[in-house]
């Protein structure tokens, strides 16, 4: 499966959707393609999606997945774990369904927060979350390996 390319028309359909096992080996390159040496590895990939307590979510223009999300519980928090789009789809507003399906999903299991860690060089991702709502908590030094860069941890407060 490929990506969307160019910019959204309105006549595109978009839609978000679980994901299946056999949507993971696509997962898996964008992986690479987007986060490099941070990816997760196909391993890590299945291993949650199979025995793993988290939803994995994608997003579909015209039919074509264009994006992904992973959230769900990590011990009492609700957490967005992954979230990204195909290079060729961003700046599209995609990034946006999916940060709504994710904040619907924590207000469904009525959890009291919402928590994601972020890049601390992502300044497209640090806009989208702030645009939600989530406020800076704490950083982690060197969380994203093996590039050592910061993460952000950051909380939405749901009630």
């Amino acid at each position: 499966m490929i990506g969307v390319t160019g910019a959204l028309g309105d006549s595109d359909q978009v839609a978000v959707r679980d994901l299946t096992y056999e949507d993971l080996e696509w997962v898996a390159q964008r992986e690479r393609d987007i986060f490099g040496l941070s990816a997760w590895s196909i391993g890590l990939i299945r291993e949650d999606f199979t025995h793993g307590f988290s939803r994995w979510r994608g997003i579909e223009v015209d039919g074509l997945l264009s994006g992904y999300a992973v959230y769900g519980f990590e011990g009492d928090a609700f957490h967005l774990m992954n979230l990204a789009i195909v290079p060729e789809a961003q700046r599209q507003g995609l990034g946006k369904v999916l940060m709504e399906d994710f904040l619907a999903e924590a207000t469904r299991v009525q959890a009291p927060d919402a928590w994601l860690e972020v890049a601390v060089t992502n300044r497209s991702a640090l806009a989208l979350y702030r645009t939600y709502g989530f406020e800076d908590v704490r950083i982690r030094a060197r969380y994203y390996q093996p590039e050592g860069v910061d993460a952000l941890v950051m909380r939405k407060r749901l009630r």
